[in-house]
């Protein structure tokens, strides 16, 4: 039976510190979004991605993988955009189980209308916060952060591809091998 490896004092600080200010820094940046524009900050996401995507359209399955959200969650997620006439769901012609996700032009101008407050937000909260170097050591902590959950659980090539899907290159020194 293995022992357990308890976190020392300083562990147990840094843990601390870090869990705190991630969970404020998502607080601020939800907060910002949910006072500063008619997107709801739990669907900023899925209207980037399909914004980003060819013809503004996805398949439903990528989608979720992309966001790392499960099916159900995302079904959720689009009914309550579908209402509100931001997407639209389209049927797969090649695949009768499969379906599209398409962002639709009142959707593109709510999340045009919404990017500068989550830009802002994302400035004021984490960029303005950090130096240069600190910037590229949470760049180096959060490649490194997700290495090792490639080797814990999913596969280097599962991150590798969640990074690329996430419009994160690799760059010298960022490959997860």
């Amino acid at each position: 039976m293995a022992t357990t490896r308890w976190l020392d004092e300083d562990e147990q600080r840094t843990w601390r510190l870090f869990m705190l200010a991630t969970k404020q820094l998502w607080a601020r940046l939800e907060r910002d979004m949910d006072q500063g524009t008619e997107v709801p900050s739990a669907y900023y996401e899925t209207l980037v991605r399909l914004s980003e995507a060819p013809d503004r359209r996805l398949r439903l399955s990528d989608l979720a993988d992309q966001s790392q959200s499960s099916r159900s969650r995302l079904s959720h997620s689009l009914s309550r955009l579908e209402a509100l006439g931001w997407i639209r769901r389209e049927a797969c012609v090649s695949d009768r189980r499969g379906a599209y996700a398409v962002l639709t032009d009142e959707g593109f101008r709510a999340l045009e209308a919404a990017a500068p407050v989550h830009v802002e937000s994302v400035r004021r909260h984490l960029f303005d916060a950090l130096d240069a170097d600190q910037l590229l050591q949470l760049r180096t902590i959060s490649h490194r952060l997700l290495q090792n959950l490639g080797e814990a659980g999913e596969t280097a090539r599962d991150i590798q591809e969640l990074m690329g899907a996430l419009g994160i290159p690799p760059s010298n020194g960022d490959r997860i091998s």
